[in-house]
């Protein structure tokens, strides 16, 4: 039963957005809502960030993010321990030259140069999250960690809700309009909601064991693996490095469906079983912690109910491989930061919040997909596919890194707050093009503005953002300006290639409009995720009509 608490009491504190749960996607929902001015509370039961090291691989696409948040600098910093593992290797044991690379190069030949001015980042979740913390706490948002939601009550027009410090034993009422679920797989915001999953399920379990060896180091030599799967019949498992030198995680195959127990796991047998899946009979192994693990496919039925919007793991949960989870996650923050950002700033109606759970659910379940068949193809240890699984996902044809970027930086929103996307089109497509469709994420394009060099990516982030010809042949610029002067909608206008009017002069001999599936009288209209919203290949004779009645159909104010 949960407590309702009086709406007019004074002692109630009253904020914009609630989050609930403090790890990596927490954690960007507060960034991502600081960066747009959007007051909020986060509470964790934590006592602070993570202090295990896992969910280390950061994508392209969250990369991309965290450039335009301002935050990549400190994560690269934080990250460079692990700036020369690229390859993930498979092998029998460390010993003499057996096993195979199932990839060197995540980014192979320079990977998404060509699709993106950032790039794949190993910044373990133990190491990242405190960047994020510092960057939240910087941009306003109050962060408390080591407090509880006891309670939490929707109405149609918010959310009450009950959270306890762990420490002092207070109790606090909270009333926020919305409230962000981020608490995980077992989410209590979800299970009192009743929110059914879809999916097969559990999958396999691990357990985690953190250890140190010294000469490990020297047996590895200079592969430098993200990680490694070792697979030897009596001892397989998944070697990964923390700091090349001494500290190490090594993934055992734990089996709870058997029976077996965590207890089980005792320093000998980890010592033992790291020995013989290194081949190295004598190895120094010293224990230094053990955390279980589960891995699942399931996906939330919906996103939303009312006021609370489930992420990350509370809304979805997929197989680590590729560590596509985090990543999702971290995407659906960015999407619905801005959303909120909208409603709550009166320039988006509440039917905009709907378009969360219509673009990134689907998005979940192509992805799990994908990490499943992921799993299968790196045999990862303690994972007992049944016949036929982990073939989907949607990707290019071949070998174990098929449909990688496809997956990260590829997907679409088929519907949802876009306008001329196909509804019947692949969530991710056969191949990665990146041309401008409405739905998509925007193409990148290397520019000058005002001297400086930079992405048009860069361009996105708090505002919707018009791009049209030099010379504004289609009159494109004009009407964006005047719709400006006269709407809440907050609209940045550029005309882009060559003149002296070009706000943005595109670097050799690109051209925007090509790049964008349009023609040089042509406009593009960009979200201010970086998702394209809506496109004309040629003028209008009434640009600024047809442009409002764009906004007013994406934002639900029409």
């Amino acid at each position: 039963m949960t407590q309702r608490a009086d709406q007019t009491d004074p002692t109630t504190q009253r904020v914009p957005v609630l989050i609930v749960g403090g790890s990596l996607v927490g954690l960007s929902t507060s960034l991502f809502l600081g960066r747009l001015g959007v007051p909020h509370i986060l509470v964790e039961r934590h006592a602070g960030t993570s202090i295990h090291p896992r969910g280390r691989g950061n994508n392209v696409r969250t990369m991309e993010l965290f450039r335009t948040a301002g935050v990549e600098p400190g994560i690269r910093e934080a990250a460079a321990t692990l700036a020369d593992n690229h390859g993930i290797l498979q092998t029998p044991t460390l010993v003499g030259d057996a096993g195979e690379w199932l990839f060197k190069e995540i980014e192979a030949g320079g990977g998404p140069a060509r699709f993106s001015p950032s790039s794949w980042c190993l910044c373990s979740q133990n190491d990242l999250e405190p960047v994020l913390l510092d960057h939240a706490r910087r941009l306003g948002g109050d962060l408390r960690y080591n407090t509880e939601m006891l309670s939490f009550d929707s109405d149609p027009s918010g959310v009450t809700a009950v959270v306890k410090s762990r420490e002092t034993g207070e109790h606090t009422t909270i009333r926020a309009d919305y409230l962000v679920a981020a608490d995980g797989p077992r989410s209590p915001v979800r299970e009192q909601l009743g929110i059914a999953q879809s999916g097969p399920g559990d999958l396999f379990s691990n357990v985690s064991i953190t250890f140190r060896s010294r000469r490990l180091a020297g047996v590895v030599g200079d592969r430098r693996f993200i990680v490694c799967y070792l697979t030897a019949p009596d001892a397989d498992g998944a070697l990964l490095p923390v700091d090349n030198r001494e500290n190490w995680v090594f993934h055992a195959p734990w089996h709870p469906e058997h029976g077996e127990t965590l207890e089980e796991f005792t320093d000998e047998r980890c010592v033992e079983h790291i020995r013989r899946a290194v081949g190295v009979a004598d190895l120094d192994v010293e224990i230094t912690g053990r955390a279980p693990w589960h891995a699942a496919q399931r996906v939330a039925r919906r996103y939303r109910a009312g006021r609370v919007f489930l992420a990350g793991d509370s809304a979805h949960e997929m197989s680590p491989t590729g560590a596509f989870g985090s990543n999702t996650g971290i995407q659906d923050a960015h999407n619905l930061a801005w959303k909120l950002a909208a409603v709550l700033g009166g320039w988006a109606g509440e039917g905009l919040l709907d378009t969360y759970d219509a673009e990134r659910r689907p998005v979940a379940e192509a992805t799990s997909a994908r990490a499943a068949a992921r799993s299968v193809e790196h045999s990862h240890p303690g994972f007992a596919p049944p016949p036929g699984a982990g073939g989907g996902g949607g990707g290019g044809a071949g070998g174990p890194q098929r449909g990688i970027l496809n997956v990260a930086l590829g997907y679409r929103y088929p519907e949802g707050a876009v306008l001329g996307a196909d509804p019947a089109g692949p969530v991710v497509p056969e191949r990665l093009g990146l041309s401008g469709e409405p739905g998509s994420r925007a193409p990148h394009l290397a520019v000058r503005h005002r001297g400086d060099r930079i992405s048009t990516l860069d361009l996105y982030e708090r505002s919707f953002v018009l791009l049209s010809g030099a010379g504004d042949p289609g009159g494109w610029h004009a009407a964006a300006l005047r719709l400006a002067e006269g709407t809440p909608v907050p609209l940045q206008s550029y005309r882009i290639g060559e003149g002296p009017d070009a706000e943005l002069i595109p670097e050799g001999d690109a051209d925007w409009s090509a790049a964008h599936g349009t023609s040089p009288e042509g406009a593009v209209l960009v979200r201010p995720d970086g998702f394209v919203a809506w496109r004309s290949t040629g003028p209008d004779a009434d640009a600024e009509a047809a442009l409002r009645a764009a906004l007013e159909t994406l934002l639900a104010t029409g």
